[in-house]
């Protein structure tokens, strides 16, 4: 029986640019890391993982909408200051009746879905 989920794991091809990008751009809490991943939100019941992309089934899983919503207390903010440091957004900041969202886009080229939560 399956009682819980333990974490999700986006694929890159570039460690380091990656290790920039998650820990100092979008100031992911790390968990912990090795030579070939990093995990991120520690203490929790389910972690975001990168992983460097080392065998060939993984390589066509770099660079894709990851379908994973991260949720941040100041988007606005953040967004202008992931923009100034030229961080890709494919889908620009929105405001809506629900809320705000941009989709942004790691140096590998996978998205992730911002929310203002």
């Amino acid at each position: 029986m399956v009682t819980k989920m333990r974490n999700v794991v986006v694929f890159v091809r570039d460690l380091d640019k990656a290790r920039h990008f998650y820990k100092e751009q979008l100031k992911l809490p790390l968990a912990q890391e090795s030579v070939a991943t990093m995990e991120f939100f520690p203490g929790s019941t389910s972690t975001l993982g990168v992983a460097l992309a080392m065998h060939e089934a993984a390589m066509p899983l770099v660079g894709r909408h990851t379908g994973i919503t991260l949720v941040v207390s100041n988007l606005d903010e953040l967004y202008q200051e992931l923009i100034a440091a030229g961080v890709k957004f494919p889908e620009p900041l929105e405001k809506s009746p629900w809320g705000k969202m941009a989709v942004v886009q790691d140096p590998d080229g996978n998205q992730f879905a911002l929310v203002e939560g």
